[in-house]
């Protein structure tokens, strides 16, 4: 089990929470159908929060240059990022979001 972050009741339906786990920030959603993903908070095109970006469907758009982030796969979808972003592992337990932030999906 990973550290809870939050309750899943505190997440506001797209839009992104940071939170720093060990020193890693990462981007906590809860998207439109309900999931709940943790994404690496730091775009890898110009070292931006990502939490301050927008959250359409299962996508993060970095508010500064408009790249968008799967939540699902990390993956950029859009120039001007090329690289993705770490997918960490969520858990919910009785209401709680845990995440593991040593632990990355392997999509």
């Amino acid at each position: 089990m990973g550290t809870r972050v939050c309750s899943v009741d505190e997440l506001v339906e797209n839009q992104a929470v940071r939170v720093v786990l060990d020193g890693i920030p990462i981007a906590v959603v809860k998207d439109s159908s309900g999931a709940v993903h943790a994404i690496g908070d730091t775009c890898t095109h110009g070292e931006i929060s990502l939490s301050e970006g927008f959250v359409e469907d299962e996508t993060l758009e970095c508010w500064a240059h408009g790249s968008l982030f799967s939540l699902v796969t990390g993956k950029p979808l859009n120039l001007p990022a090329y690289e993705p972003v770490p997918v960490y592992p969520v858990e919910l337990i009785d209401g709680d979001v845990y995440i593991d932030p040593t632990a990355t999906k392997e999509i």
